[in-house]
């Protein structure tokens, strides 16, 4: 199956560099460019890509804005995103995976890490560059606890905290059936249930969840 993305940057350079990766890959195809946020949410409500690969600072709208409007909760039929910066920033992360983005990348990240975000996106994954990773999961880790959200739903199963744990840790589907040794289609079914108890909307924030209640630790 061909992954198509959505490019938008504000510098030529970046953009045409980001798209010439991307399309030299037989799997993508890059369908649409786009040069500020206005632009980008026109163009991906337009196009439905699989995926929209967003810069965070552009004019109009921000690319914390974008995917709020992409794949914000309460979105109807939300659009996968993986946010790109050149800024290594708290803050522009963690503006980013609450307005609901599947992944976060610096643009020094390389070729292969970039590939595998858009991949990882396209099938309900997320990715995030391992440094910014261990950093966002730390910091959550080391919050108060009364301002951890401590129920599910519904109470987890045993098999589904193990899940929760291997989510965290970033692992993907397939790892976490390897590793439990169950199909892959049980461990997506254990995913969308965690996703369902515990009112997440992508796997970012059910490692967020699992860190902000003490299951995971840094």
């Amino acid at each position: 199956m061909t992954v198509r993305v959505l490019v938008a940057d504000d510098q030529d350079l970046v953009r045409t560099g980001l798209s010439m990766i991307l399309d030299a890959q037989p799997d993508i195809e890059v369908v649409g460019k786009a040069a500020d946020g206005h632009a980008a949410v026109e163009l991906a409500h337009r196009l439905r890509p699989d995926v929209c690969l967003i810069d965070i600072q552009m004019p109009g709208l921000d690319g914390i804005e974008v995917t709020q409007r992409l794949a914000g909760r309460g979105v109807p039929d939300p659009i996968a995103v993986v946010v790109i910066t050149t800024f290594d920033l708290d803050e522009y992360v963690h503006g980013a995976l609450r307005a609901g983005a599947r992944g976060f990348l610096l643009k020094d990240a390389g070729p292969e890490l970039l590939v595998q975000a858009v991949h990882a996106a396209a099938v309900g994954d997320a990715l995030i560059a391992p440094n910014i990773t261990r950093r966002l999961l730390a910091t959550l880790a080391a919050r108060e606890p009364s301002s951890r959200r401590t129920q599910p739903i519904e109470p987890l199963t045993d098999r589904e905290e193990e899940v929760l744990t291997l989510v965290a840790r970033g692992r993907t589907n397939a790892e976490i059936a390897d590793e439990l040794f169950i199909g892959l289609t049980t461990a997506k079914t254990h995913v969308a249930s965690l996703l369902t108890k515990i009112g997440a909307r992508n796997r970012v924030e059910i490692a967020m969840w699992a860190y902000d209640t003490g299951r995971v630790g840094h």
